[in-house]
């Protein structure tokens, strides 16, 4: 059915495609198609290095290669490029990212916003005014617990090429800062079921100010941002100034501004409202 969008799914750090499963099938359920993408070095495409299985070696995952190392955002431009072209032949596309995929998805629609009839963003990173790095200094941020992922790192970053974290820890301290961050709202085990998905490498590239967004190109594609109510890792607060600053940016073609209620993940693990949030973005 041409008229039908595809909806082309862009995940966040250290997650995968296996995420959105759940998404998807709700999406199905009510009559719509979807593809969710492993980026380069996710997925089927990371390391799991046996020192990371039980029992864990840490002295050897800390030295242990990761496929990742290396892989730049122009990499996870040029995946989800070829995706997005490869959709577009069955008719319109929507791309949707989430948390960190929102910096993928800002620089493929920098570069081919011919291929997106709409770009949705789901408490993801919209780099207008300032480097993604650097938003972490401002006061919207000042609640974030950075640290919360340096409980469990392991290896030195700038050694390995790669930032690899340790998600199977017993460390209640790390245990605690993750939920915190990411799942306040889940059951224990729905959040160690999320845990359990992630992968334990990401790559070290979130672009220049050359991949923020660009008025001339990402700027002429519809867009709409889903505010995640009770997110703690990405706060309504950054992700309304992120709004404020595109919306500034291209005031003729500003954000539709939806609400879901819940934190970084609930609305992955709980999708039934996401999944007619953004059906409902297929008749706009």
């Amino acid at each position: 059915m041409p008229n039908l969008p595809t909806y082309v799914l862009v995940h966040g750090a250290f997650a995968n495609s296996f995420s959105f499963a759940p998404l998807q099938a709700e999406l199905a359920l009510l009559g719509h198609r979807s593809a969710a993408i492993d980026l380069p070095g996710h997925g089927f495409g990371a390391t799991y290095p046996a020192a990371y299985q039980t029992p864990q070696d840490l002295g050897a995952l800390a030295a242990e290669p990761g496929a990742i190392k290396g892989v730049t955002l122009a990499d996870n431009v040029a995946h989800v490029i070829e995706a997005l072209e490869r959709a577009k032949r069955n008719g319109p596309t929507i791309l949707v990212a989430h948390s960190r995929g929102g910096v993928t998805a800002t620089a493929v629609a920098n570069a081919r916003p011919d291929l997106i009839d709409r770009i949705v963003y789901v408490s993801a990173w919209c780099p207008v005014n300032l480097d993604v790095g650097d938003y972490y200094a401002e006061p919207e941020m000042a609640d974030v617990d950075a640290g919360a992922l340096a409980l469990a790192l392991v290896g030195n970053p700038a050694e390995l090429g790669l930032l690899r974290v340790n998600f199977r820890t017993a460390d209640p301290a790390a245990l605690d800062a993750f939920k915190h961050a990411f799942a306040a709202d889940l059951t224990d085990d729905e959040f160690r079921t999320f845990l359990n998905s992630f992968q334990p490498d990401e790559n070290l590239d979130v672009g220049t100010s050359a991949d923020r967004a660009q008025a001339a190109t990402w700027g002429r594609v519809p867009r709409t941002y889903v505010r995640l109510a009770a997110d703690t890792s990405l706060p309504p607060a950054l992700q309304d100034r992120m709004i404020r600053e595109a919306d500034a940016l291209t005031p003729d073609n500003p954000f539709d501004v939806r609400t879901l209620e819940g934190s970084h993940l609930r609305w992955l693990v709980r999708p039934k409202p996401a999944a007619e949030l953004l059906a409902g973005l297929a008749s706009l």
